[in-house]
């Protein structure tokens, strides 16, 4: 493990030292609650499609997205090279208002949830909200520390 990735400095990790290392330890988490949200907004029912559609787009571009760089940076693809630290902090930025706009907009919609819908399909948005929000407050964390990282590059 590099010194400088151990400590938190300017250099992205590679190996398993992304799995130890912050802010790029939040990757295991965006990974599994992104793909809670993913889940569960497949299996809700929105009473507003477009809606629907916008979540299932974001929670997935950002599952891919984060599993395609986690995977990159445990083989090394970065090379220590701080164009990399660029588009982690890009990245990471980009997915936080992403989410962010996802998680408003389904909350939004299950507080317009009226009649005809199961109490179990309210409470899956219910749940589909709480997990975008927790993903969206992972995604901010990851992009602040990244923003710090790419100054200091």
């Amino acid at each position: 493990m590099a010194p400088a990735a151990a400590s938190g400095g300017s250099s992205l990790p590679s190996g398993f030292s992304v799995f130890v290392t912050f802010p790029d330890l939040l990757f295991i988490f965006e990974f599994v609650f992104g793909g809670l949200v993913w889940i569960l907004i497949a299996s809700s029912l929105v009473p507003i499609p477009l809606i629907q559609g916008w979540v299932m787009f974001v929670s997935v571009f950002c599952f891919v997205a984060t599993t395609s760089l986690m995977v990159m940076y445990v083989f090394g693809t970065h090379s220590g090279e701080t164009s990399w630290i660029t588009l982690d902090a890009a990245y990471h930025c980009v997915a936080a208002l992403f989410y962010l706009s996802a998680s408003v907009l389904e909350a939004l919609a299950t507080i317009t949830m009226y009649d005809g819908f199961t109490y179990k399909q309210y409470h899956e948005n219910i749940s589909a909200v709480v997990f975008a929000y927790v993903v969206t407050l992972l995604y901010v964390i990851h992009a602040v520390f990244s923003l710090i990282r790419w100054k200091s590059s």
